[in-house]
């Protein structure tokens, strides 16, 4: 027992000395900024919470309703929104032409900037051009770089469907949604604007 103690007290007095012979002079402590928070990945941005128009019917036309989201690039948690129908407050004017689905499609973005909408519920039948409208011009105006406004209030509305990674070099140009035995694509062109709130 006495061995190990000596052993031990032999060490840490070798270790002492060692830091004391390398020559450098004691200091007090040094003011040098902040201090560290973390690694900064310059590549990775967080998410900002923003409000994004998204696509429903006002007396049989297409109209924008404003919807706060946490991010307006998760093209899945956009599309989930959209199936779920207008909220309690929009349906007193708005109705949607989309059906409700009991699983989350799968979104890719393709080559050709076109977000594929793969329907998992294999018995939904094809939807109506204006149903297509409602989800080409919700995906084509929550990406583009004016579409989505910064929300100032903090939070995320509603809960996410699984990501896609958006941050794309060019605007997305349409939607094409796969069903069981069929395929419709649709344009984001000549969306109407001015959201409704």
């Amino acid at each position: 027992m006495k061995a190990a103690r000596a052993c031990a007290l032999l060490t840490g007095l070798t270790a002492a000395l060692t830091l004391a012979a390398c020559g450098v002079p004691p200091s007090g402590v040094i003011q040098a900024g902040p201090a560290a928070s973390g690694i900064f990945s310059p590549g990775a941005q967080p998410a900002s919470p923003a409000v994004v128009p998204l696509y429903f019917l006002r007396k049989g036309e297409l109209a924008p309703y404003l919807r706060k989201v946490g991010d307006s690039r998760d093209i899945g948690g956009l599309l989930s929104s959209l199936f779920d129908g207008p909220s309690g407050y929009e349906s007193a004017t708005a109705s949607t032409e989309l059906p409700r689905l009991r699983e989350t499609p799968k979104v890719a973005i393709g080559e050709d900037d076109i977000v594929s909408v793969q329907l998992l519920d294999r018995d939904v039948p094809p939807f109506s051009h204006l149903a297509m409208r409602q989800l080409a011009c919700t995906v084509t105006r929550a990406i583009t770089p004016a579409g989505a406004l910064v929300s100032d209030v903090g939070g995320s509305g509603g809960a996410m469907a699984p990501s896609v990674d958006a941050q794309h070099s060019s605007v997305l140009k349409g939607v094409r949604v796969l069903g069981g035995g069929w395929t419709r694509t649709q344009s984001g062109d000549s969306c109407p604007g001015s959201p409704l709130q």
